[in-house]
């Protein structure tokens, strides 16, 4: 019995740390929706006067960033012009797999792990008081 507990244990902690970064990583993409939508909402839809898309965009970056700071995560927050004047905002979530907290190498024997990516978007109507169309 020592020695099948000798040879299952490493791939007992294997599947382990697989499914914590598997609920891990769904936990976050639906904070970081619920989130980054949020941040459209508040920054983009009614922005200052004279403020532009980037200047939107760069206040939703920093809420986000703000919400997601680990050490295991990086998001990014993009906008552009659609039809209408209307704006899509997209923010990118990038998560690196963990170990418990720690950090994992980038690669194991060869083979490179790339952060797992969710993007969220949301395209708003960001309203100018006194502007006419």
């Amino acid at each position: 019995m020592t020695v099948e507990l000798a040879v299952v244990f490493p791939v007992l902690v294997a599947v382990a740390v697989i499914a914590v970064n598997a609920l891990l990583f769904f936990s976050e993409c639906a904070a970081f929706d619920r989130v980054a939508r949020e941040a459209v909402r508040v920054h983009a839809t009614s922005p200052a006067y004279g403020q532009g898309l980037e200047q939107s965009c760069a206040q939703v970056a920093q809420t986000v960033e703000q919400a997601f700071d680990r050490p295991f995560e990086a998001t990014r927050v993009a906008v552009e012009g659609t039809d209408g004047g209307h704006a899509r905002f997209t923010a990118t979530i990038e998560f690196s797999p963990t170990l418990f907290g720690m950090g994992l190498k980038p690669s194991v024997f060869g083979v490179a792990l790339p952060p797992l990516q969710h993007e969220v978007s949301l395209a708003v109507d960001p309203y100018k008081p006194g502007v006419l169309l």
